[in-house]
């Protein structure tokens, strides 16, 4: 390290031992006892001047008073009242079971398991085609076209296609899932 460069730390750490032993002896715990005992102008033995102190009142009266008793069944972490009970439930009589008449109903349809996988717009015949897929074959088709034999589409959006079987029954709102 240069000299000059030592006698510069050197000073830096001289002055900052002057600030601190500066400090101490300004705002130490000597200087706030001396600022009390002047206010107070009571004398110590070291010729400093101490801080009167005087005890607190106390009302022995008052921590001798009757003081309101618990309840019994007081909760401390609830603030509200005790609900009351509910009240009993009467027997509901059995329900009725009505027995259909007829022939049973035709079983659900089952959902249309196409997926709509993509879109495409031909702007000068003001058309779009759905491009779907079942997993075994990929299907492509205008609005109202029919899609393997068996669905027709209904509506053609930008995210969603609207399908449904040939006889209109069970129609169905496939969204795009771009895979």
């Amino acid at each position: 390290m240069p000299p000059e460069r030592r006698r510069l730390f050197a000073l830096v750490a001289l002055l900052g031992l002057l600030l601190t032993v500066a400090g101490y002896r300004w705002f130490g715990p000597e200087a706030a006892t001396t600022g009390a005992a002047r206010a107070t102008g009571r004398a110590t033995p070291g010729g400093r001047t101490a801080p009167s102190v005087t005890a607190p009142d106390v009302q022995l009266q008052a921590l001798q008073a009757q003081r309101p008793q618990p309840q019994p069944e007081r909760n401390l972490f609830r603030f509200k009242l005790k609900a009351p009970p509910p009240a009993p439930r009467a027997a509901a009589p059995p329900p009725v079971v009505a027995v259909p008449s007829g022939p049973p109903p035709p079983p659900p349809l089952a959902p249309i398991a196409m997926r709509f996988i993509g879109l495409v717009e031909a702007p000068e015949h003001a058309q779009k085609i759905a491009i779907l897929s079942d997993g075994r074959g990929i299907y492509q088709g205008r609005e109202g076209d029919i899609i393997e034999g068996r669905y027709r589409i209904m509506r053609i959006g930008v995210e969603s296609v609207e399908m449904a079987y040939l006889d209109g029954r069970g129609r169905q709102t496939i969204r795009l899932s771009g895979s």
